[in-house]
């Protein structure tokens, strides 16, 4: 399945179920929150400026066979057709332990087409060269970080190392919560505060919260789909994208596991993001369905 900006949540889902999904949230976030000044500290960053022609070829090498090693991470695959209905779903919860919807390739496409594509702003003041060397460093990163739990050390640290430093050195920052969301921002802010907070209490009323939404799982979708099409009409796209990344962070950040992201607790949270940002654009039986195990779970209005 390709990822797209529109598919945000889905992307989310992978993401908190991959071992360093927060820090190919990072590497999207700075994408796409770089200015031009970023995106020349992080093309000064390439790791083929100044080889010879014999090492930049050398590294090319290592680059593909690192990418063929990225294709390895594990694939969702089908639920046995044969299962009983509650075997069925204990089988995909175990599967989308094991499996991502998307892959690495995907990924790749999304930061090269859509996070750093024509409608980055950016992209205008930086000759062809520096931008296309940007792009390298945050597609090795993305890779790197994505295929993290299957790339030898070395691998993993050749492709990340060089965003790693701009990182650390805070070069390009990661845009703001909320950032073109008007209103949204500060309940969305405050939504994502609190999970990033949460206890074993916390995250118990979220579990229950999901648990007791289960029979919903088709209005949600269809509200999802909604909230989607409104950011794409409404030209909400970056900003919605930007808001799920940082969910992804704060999902980790607040002590929710794989089996969490694989059982529901994203799509919970992943939902409540995009009510609270598109609120003003779906009808309210949608954002009721969306903001929903927030509010059974804090009691939020």
């Amino acid at each position: 399945m390709p990822y797209s900006l529109v598919s945000a949540a889905t992307l989310g889902f992978d993401l908190v179920r991959l071992p360093a999904g927060r820090s190919v949230a990072e590497v999207l976030l700075t994408g796409l929150g770089a200015d031009a000044r970023g995106l020349g500290a992080l093309a000064a960053a390439h790791p083929g400026r100044g080889l010879a022609r014999e090492e930049r070829g050398a590294r090319a090498v290592r680059s593909r066979r690192a990418r063929e090693l990225a294709a390895t991470v594990p694939h969702l695959r089908g639920v046995s057709p044969g299962a009983a209905a509650d075997d069925r779903a204990a089988v995909l919860v175990t599967q989308l332990e094991q499996g991502t919807i998307g892959d690495a390739p995907t990924l790749e496409r999304l930061l090269r087409d859509d996070v750093l594509g024509p409608e980055h702003l950016a992209r205008g003041f930086l000759l062809e060269d520096e931008l296309a060397e940007a792009v390298d460093v945050l597609s090795d990163a993305a890779v790197g970080y994505w295929a993290a739990g299957v790339l030898p050390p070395l691998v993993r640290r050749e492709l990340t190392g060089p965003f790693d430093g701009v990182s650390e050195r805070g070069s390009v920052p990661v845009p703001e919560i909320g950032t073109d969301l008007g209103s949204a921002a500060g309940e969305l802010a405050h939504l994502l505060e609190g999970i990033r907070s949460l206890d074993d209490a916390g995250r118990a009323r979220w579990r229950a919260a999901v648990d007791q939404g289960r029979t919903d799982h088709r209005p949600w979708a269809a509200a999802m789909h909604e909230a989607s099409w409104a950011a794409h009409v409404s030209g909400r796209l970056r900003a919605l994208a930007t808001a799920q990344l940082h969910a992804v962070q704060a999902f980790l950040d607040g002590g929710f596991d794989l089996h969490d992201g694989a059982a529901g607790a994203w799509n919970a949270v992943a939902g409540c993001v995009q009510g609270i940002a598109m609120a003003d654009l779906v009808d309210d039986a949608s954002l009721a369905v969306l903001r929903a195990p927030w509010v059974r779970a804090t009691g939020a209005r």
